[in-house]
């Protein structure tokens, strides 16, 4: 005990002299280093917090552990990170890996004996650290693509002690990367309306000069007021074509540096806030984030760094000036921006907009609640990051609450007065929001108290009750009733809902419950007999499966074994 305590303080030792070990982690692929994802990376919602490494578009590679530690959690989800393991290890770190086929032998038994006395098959264990020591460069799992992945490739993080995602890239674990970060667009920005560029206000897009260097220049624009800029750029390593993150965007004006972004660390309390750093506007309008290279208000992001006047500069009349945009991937490989600035104040021609009387004024730091006969829909305060004017109408069941222009920190809360309905009914009632061209009615929420249906939502948008009152499918996959299955390793059935979605399913053989896996990206469930649960010749199964209403379906059928 003594030894180990010296161990510790030795560990703790070595982590403060260094704040990001070199020597420690290993890459936990014994494939080279090839990203389909960077760390910080922009996604919808959130910043990427690991690395996604490609797994040579296979599943089954053996996925090592980065260090020497004990398995602290195992989480497996239908969605997320799906199958994920998470490694503490002396030093204070933590290393998790996603979207695993499976297991290795002994964390499968493990984590199987779990689901099966939880009858789940999404559990979630936090094993003290006698449980399951780990040893350096011992195979913890297989690579997959379970849960939200989009494609077969290993989501790998380091956390530190307060569970803060950090770039693994700091510890030494690299690709090969020798290729500048690109740069799509720039934009400007004015603050208020008594500032403009090129005599205009808002959000004024402006025109790139590629130079042989790589770099770019902006053709001259004309300014005046408080100013901030914004760029779309990403960045691409050399094995891989992927669209991925940068790591730094540092802005300078006239030679001091107005702000910068280092994207090495962040916490995910404050991921979603995503929205605050990206136009999300033009994002919605136009499929590109547009990076904002000056700070709003209610922006809690951690990631800004040196900030002079929040990122704003003070454009004067009848000067000159630059503006310089600095943008780095990890490994130092760089883009300038250089946008040179004519000082020109000019009389803008002020347009008077009239409000709509059916616009309604929500504020950020208040709690607002619109009613609308049958149909309310309640904002507590901080909902907003601004005070805004949006749409709010109603028409029969169909909600109409502006467009998903405007970013939200929280969810709303929408309320239906489903009285007017038919007790018979109302249980198979939903709220859904309306999407597409062909405004096809997607799942929301269905909490029930009384007469009263509600949902929460943190977008805008359409809305509408909706009804579903069709059971789910189930499909045999790889057998018939009455068959012998002596051969088959795998028990497969397919389950789908069209309306509301699978809410929940349970699979019992002669009464006894068994695991089945499911994938909702191929609608399967899938039972191991590897399991060596089931035992009788004659074998009775039963599955039912139940959607977001209720709905409830049951197959049965008999299979023989040997």
């Amino acid at each position: 005990m003594r030894a180990l305590f010296i161990l510790f303080l030795i560990c703790l030792s070595s982590h403060a002299q260094s704040e990001y070990p070199q020597d420690y982690f290993r890459t936990p692929l014994d494939i080279p280093v090839v990203l389909s994802g960077t760390f910080g990376e922009l996604r919808s919602g959130h910043f990427h917090s690991g690395l996604d490494i490609k797994t040579q578009y296979r599943e089954g590679l053996k996925v090592y552990t980065a260090g020497p530690g004990y398995v602290s959690r195992i989480k497996i989800s239908h969605f997320g990170y799906g199958k994920a393991i998470y490694v503490t290890h002396p030093n204070g770190y933590t290393s998790v890996y996603g979207h695993l086929q499976k297991f290795s032998k002994r964390l499968e038994a493990y984590i199987k004996e779990c689901q099966y006395d939880k009858e789940s098959f999404e559990v979630e264990v936090f094993p003290n650290p006698s449980e399951l020591p780990i040893e350096s460069n011992e195979v913890i799992a297989y690579s997959g693509n379970t849960g939200g992945s989009g494609g077969p490739h290993l989501h790998f993080e380091i956390r530190d002690n307060q569970e803060r995602p950090i770039n693994p890239m700091l510890f030494g674990i690299n690709t090969k990367d020798t290729k500048v970060p690109l740069v799509l667009k720039v934009f400007a920005y004015t603050e208020n309306d008594t500032a403009s560029v090129n005599g205009k206000t808002g959000r004024i897009p402006l025109r790139l000069i590629p130079k042989k260097n790589g770099s770019f220049d902006v053709e001259k624009i004309e300014a005046f007021g408080n100013i901030g800029f914004g760029v779309v750029s990403y960045d691409r390593q050399d094995y891989a074509p992927n669209k991925n993150g940068v790591s730094k965007i540092q802005s300078f004006f006239n030679g001091s540096k107005s702000l910068e972004i280092d994207f090495k660390r962040f916490s995910f309390d404050e991921s979603k806030h995503i929205k605050r750093l990206i136009d999300y506007e033009y994002f919605k309008t136009n499929k590109s984030r547009i990076q904002k290279l000056f700070i709003e208000e209610n922006n809690p992001l951690s990631l800004y760094k040196e900030a002079y006047d929040d990122g704003y500069i003070k454009v004067e009349d009848s000067t000159a000036s630059v503006y310089r945009i600095r943008i780095l991937d990890f490994l130092g490989n760089e883009t300038w921006v250089n946008i040179p600035i004519v000082g020109k104040k000019t009389n803008l021609i002020k347009e008077t907009y009239t409000l709509e009387a059916d616009k309604t004024l929500l504020k950020s730091n208040k709690t607002t609640v619109l009613n609308s006969d049958k149909v309310s829909v309640s904002f507590y305060s901080n909902t907003l990051y601004d005070d805004k004017f949006i749409d709010f109408k109603v028409n029969c069941d169909t909600l109409f609450l502006h467009k998903d222009v405007i970013p939200l920190q929280k969810n709303f809360y929408i309320n239906y007065d489903i009285s007017h309905y038919k007790p018979e009914d109302r249980n198979k009632l939903y709220i859904a929001r309306l999407y597409g061209y062909y405004k096809k009615p997607y799942y929301v929420g269905a909490k029930r108290k009384g007469d009263t249906l509600s949902a929460g939502s943190k977008v805008f948008g359409t809305y509408t009750l909706a009804m579903d009152t069709v059971a789910p499918k189930i499909t045999p996959v790889n057998f018939q009733d009455k068959k012998w299955l002596s051969k088959y390793r795998y028990l497969k059935v397919k389950i789908d809902d069209d309306l509301s979605g699978i809410s929940k399913y349970r699979a019992t053989v002669n009464g006894k419950w068994i695991l089945m896996e499911y994938d909702y990206k191929t609608d399967m469930l899938v039972h191991d007999f590897n399991d060596n649960v089931i035992s009788d010749t004659k074998n009775n199964l039963k599955i039912i499966v139940t959607d977001n209403v209720g709905n409830s379906s049951t197959f049965e059928a008999t299979f023989y074994r040997k």
